[in-house]
């Protein structure tokens, strides 16, 4: 155990070490170079028991190595520390007992504790230590026929906390209630803060996050996520550290299909006779966006036959659209070939087109020609007053 020789750097250093050093008075020879004696160490034994302590010292350089050094540590007796001083610290004794209970059940009183010699004086002396110690003690301050009778109090419960700021408590019981027959006043538990040492966090040891997850949607607006996990084991401690996180995130928008209104009803015939057609109509409810279907048509056409017309009626709707043509310039001469149009009756011009029946989504517009004069010599069937329909304002609202 001793420390391994130093060979110096040079002869200066040897006579630097030697004027520092103390000289004992003791048989070291003088070609041994020591450092001090280091500080005689704390007693080995923790209680009032025999024990030893030593101090030691570092052999720095040995100038002639036939001659011997002598040892670098010292020993010497000791008693551990609870020893009193006139007794010279060697009368061991024991731990001190529990303290006796209280010799009065109200008021005032007196209690003790005692302990014993473990082990007596290796010269025969007689210990001189105190083997018992009294002091007062008050139970039941209140002594009156109101008051309660209870024990002392019991031993203090441990702390509610291992570290840090905690609560402990401690019981005492009824003996006998109030001799009138009040209820006890008397407090029957104590609670108190209690300070344990500091305590000393230890931090979450978690993963790196994980990848960010892909969008929840395929378009439009979604959710993604990402993970970590906890390294430490959890008995170590609470971690209040997130493992999951969650954010919002955008794909090129859905695409939005055309969307359509329910056919209207077939309108009716255009023609009062002969062949002619009828329409329906829907309108569009929303225009498609971002590459969505698009939308088809808005105006069915189908043929319709009411009845043949007479003789003559064939070619009057060629020169009834002739007519139409004439009263836009509004001219006398298209009022008299308008009247012509029809043997046997005189018919008055066209009226102009009614109001659509709706300002948007697909209405009808009509107009008549009401016969101003019937000939003798007139059809049954070709002298009437006449009706066209018209689809219009079949824009969406």
């Amino acid at each position: 155990g001793e420390q391994c020789n130093i060979v110096p750097d040079n002869v200066d250093d040897i006579v630097a070490d030697i004027a520092q050093e103390e000289k004992e008075e003791d048989d070291t020879p003088e070609t041994c170079i020591y450092s001090n004696w280091s500080p005689w160490s704390a007693c080995s034994s923790a209680t009032c028991e025999k024990g030893k302590r030593m101090r030691q010292r570092m052999l720095k350089a040995q100038l002639d190595l036939s001659v011997p050094c002598p040892h670098t540590q010292d020993f010497e007796p000791c008693m551990g520390p609870g020893c009193s001083d006139e007794d010279a610290s060697t009368c061991m004794m024991s731990e001190w007992i529990t303290w006796s209970p209280c010799s009065v059940s109200c008021g005032t009183g007196a209690r003790s504790r005692e302990r014993y010699v473990k082990q007596f004086p290796d010269d025969g002396s007689v210990c001189t230590l105190p083997t018992e110690e009294t002091e007062n003690c008050v139970v039941n301050e209140d002594c009156s026929t109101s008051s309660c009778l209870v024990t002392e109090w019991g031993e203090w419960d441990v702390c509610s906390a291992t570290c840090g700021l905690g609560m402990k408590r401690r019981e005492r019981m009824v003996k006998m209630p109030p001799a009138d027959g009040s209820i006890c006043g008397a407090e029957v538990l104590e609670v108190e803060k209690c300070m344990m040492p500091e305590c000393h966090t230890i931090p979450c040891l978690l993963t790196p996050w994980s990848e960010w997850s892909d969008c929840s949607v395929t378009c439009g607006k979604g959710l993604r996520t990402r993970q970590r996990t906890l390294k430490s084991p959890v008995e170590l401690g609470d971690c209040t550290e997130e493992l999951e996180q969650v954010e919002k995130c955008m794909l090129p928008e859905c695409p939005i299909d055309c969307v359509m209104s329910d056919w209207t009803e077939w309108s009716e015939c255009n023609k009062s006779c002969g062949k002619g057609h009828t329409i329906r109509t829907r309108i569009v409810t929303m225009e498609p966006q971002f590459g969505g279907d698009p939308c088809t048509e808005t105006i069915h056409r189908k043929k319709c036959k009411i009845r043949k017309c007479s003789r003559g009626q064939g070619n009057s709707d060629e020169k009834r659209r002739r007519k139409e043509q004439r009263e836009k310039r509004r001219s006398k001469q298209g009022r008299v070939e308008g009247a012509s149009e029809h043997p046997g009756c005189r018919m008055r011009p066209w009226s102009s087109w009614t109001e659509c029946t709706k300002l948007c989504g697909g209405g009808i517009q009509e107009r008549l020609m009401i016969v101003k004069q019937k000939f003798k010599t007139a059809q049954l069937s070709s002298c009437k007053d006449r009706k066209e329909i018209r689809a219009c304002n079949v824009h969406p609202c």
